[in-house]
């Protein structure tokens, strides 16, 4: 079994990029083709830049990559990346569930004897 190791920044970076609805759709969108950042930012009602910025933030958590194409940047989502943060909420689920079984254990333990009747 391959144990992930993240440090904070890099899992914040990721959730944050993820954070967003505009840049979840390019993510989508870019899993299922490449697509140019000029077409990206036609289906946005928001500037060019904008979409850079959202783009920008997507390639520094590896969600995405952009590659020249002729006079295009051609953005393309990485699936490897989602399924480590699919991992990582994994681990989290893990986590949570396990200290909630652990409450359950404590509350059970508190609970007085019901009355003999």
């Amino acid at each position: 079994m391959v144990v992930l190791e993240y440090s904070d920044q890099d899992v914040n970076r990721l959730f944050r990029a993820l954070a967003d609805a505009t840049r979840r759709d390019i993510v989508r969108r870019t899993l299922v083709a490449d697509v140019s950042v000029s077409q990206l930012a036609d289906s946005y009602e928001m500037s060019f830049a904008a979409v850079q910025k959202h783009v920008a933030v997507l390639e520094e958590a590896r969600l995405v990559t952009k590659e020249p194409h002729g006079r295009e940047r051609m953005v393309r989502g990485n699936p490897d990346r989602i399924r480590e943060a699919q991992r990582l909420l994994d681990r989290f689920e893990d986590l949570w569930r396990s200290r909630i079984d652990r409450l359950d254990i404590l509350l059970a333990e508190d609970d007085p004897a019901p009355p003999d009747t």
